[in-house]
């Protein structure tokens, strides 16, 4: 019976998808309905309600807000415009396909996709317009790499609800990220962009660049080290720890300044003053970026709390060693469930992030359990969550829309590019898996 209620939970959660329900109330609503199912008394779900609101704003909240206002500011004042310049003439017209992966890579860490995409795309018209090579062979490395660092690497929404979720080390996660991110961006980017260069698109090599505040782009230095500092402080508190005796002062520093919040805050404040400050910017304008990137992240926001609330009611059901207990009688590894879970639910619900936060319910008992590194799990879950990417997926319309393909050639390129990731990805888990 149980097993049964989950499988309605899930399959209204993809009906309300369907008929465009915000995430945010189907999801409460499915949650609310699943515990009221599965035997649980009103009041206990409330107190879960509370309990999943504050265990997962608690966790991703402050991370979640400071990783979009250091976005914002590195868009608005064309800092990342100005490391993508950069990497273009540094790699040359004969590998430009690994400067434009480079390039959306970079811009991707601090970037949501959907603002990575649309600061890209000109860039991607731009470089086909002066080239004349096909479009797809240059789009294809950037929606690549912007896609990697979406389900991989925190600060992005998914790998920060699933690391908050499994209790995972945010840090292990961005390195073990980078290291499984690299191959499955080269090869669903550049190698699979020179297979679909024969595709040919409807689409003018004309888009307007975003409006920056600034006429002139900042330096190339300061952009990159702003940019790539949480990556940077995050990575020398894991080498440290590592290495260094728990007293020794330089372990100190940096795993203070290396927790997620404080290495965002950080660098938040440095692209403050460096490119709003110190470029002449007024202060009503900056604290307007600040006001706009939060803004736009109040629905992802509140999305990822209600997904906290229904896999709060999951484990106060009762549920939790009901459900761990599939991993072992289908004989299935839990990083290999993980992942099997989260893409069928990505190919039904088709939001990657909601995909992942309803996963997490569902494997958390395995994580908790001690079976599996957390780590590893979020990875393993980061990975299904771009499967099979189709028509009930936003992403899927943008890439399409934009780049004025027909629906087979999306399908062709756009889902064929992100379940490569996503086999790659769930490749490299299982062989970190064995190593570690």
């Amino acid at each position: 019976m149980t097993i049964l209620i989950i499988v309605l939970a899930i399959a209204l959660q993809v009906v309300l998808s369907v008929k465009k329900v915000s995430p945010f109330l189907s999801l409460l609503l499915v949650a609310i309905a699943t515990g009221l199912l599965l035997g649980m008394p009103a009041t206990t779900v409330l107190k879960s309600i509370e309990k999943g609101v504050g265990s997962t704003l608690s966790g991703l909240a402050l991370i979640l807000c400071l990783g979009a206002i250091l976005g914002k500011i590195l868009e608005a004042s064309g800092a990342a415009e100005k490391i993508t310049i950069t990497l273009i003439n540094g790699f040359g017209l004969k590998k430009i396909q690994w400067a434009v992966m480079l390039t959306g890579f970079l811009i991707g860490i601090p970037l949501y996709y959907n603002a990575g995409f649309v600061i890209l795309v000109p860039l991607v018209f731009m470089l086909v317009k002066k080239t004349g090579l096909p479009l797809l062979y240059v789009a294809i490395p950037m929606a690549a790499a912007l896609s990697t660092t979406h389900c991989f690497l925190p600060p992005h929404p998914g790998p920060v609800v699933l690391v908050n979720a499994f209790g995972a080390d945010m840090g292990k996660v961005l390195v073990y990220g980078i290291i499984i991110a690299i191959p499955a961006v080269i090869v669903a980017g550049p190698l699979l962009g020179r297979f679909l260069k024969n595709i040919q698109s409807a689409a003018a090599p004309v888009v307007s660049s975003p409006e920056k505040i600034q006429v002139q782009l900042p330096k190339a230095f300061p952009s990159f080290m702003i940019a790539l500092l949480p990556v940077l402080l995050i990575t020398l508190s894991v080498v440290y720890n590592a290495f260094l005796d728990q007293t020794h002062p330089l372990r100190q520093f940096f795993s203070f300044v290396g927790e997620p919040v404080i290495a965002l805050f950080v660098s938040v404040i440095l692209a403050i003053y460096y490119f709003g400050i110190r470029a002449g910017i007024q202060m009503d304008n900056i604290m307007k970026w600040v006001s706009d990137a939060i803004a736009g992240i109040a629905m992802i926001l509140l999305i990822i709390t209600a997904g906290g609330v229904f896999k709060q009611v999951l484990q106060d059901s009762g549920t939790g060693s009901y459900i761990a207990s599939f991993s072992s009688k289908w004989q299935m590894p839990p990083l290999i469930f993980g992942w099997v879970i989260t893409a069928l639910l990505r190919v039904m619900i088709g939001s990657a992030t909601v995909a992942g936060i309803t996963a997490a319910g569902i494997v958390s008992p395995l994580v908790a359990a001690g079976t599996v590194s957390p780590e590893l799990m979020v990875l393993a879950v980061g990975s299904g969550s771009v499967f099979g990417s189709h028509i009930n997926d936003s992403g899927f319309w943008m890439y399409k829309e934009f780049f004025r393909l027909t629906l087979k050639q999306t399908f062709l390129s756009w889902t064929v590019m992100e379940t490569l990731i996503s086999i790659i990805g769930l490749a490299g888990v299982l062989v970190l898996n064995a190593i570690l």
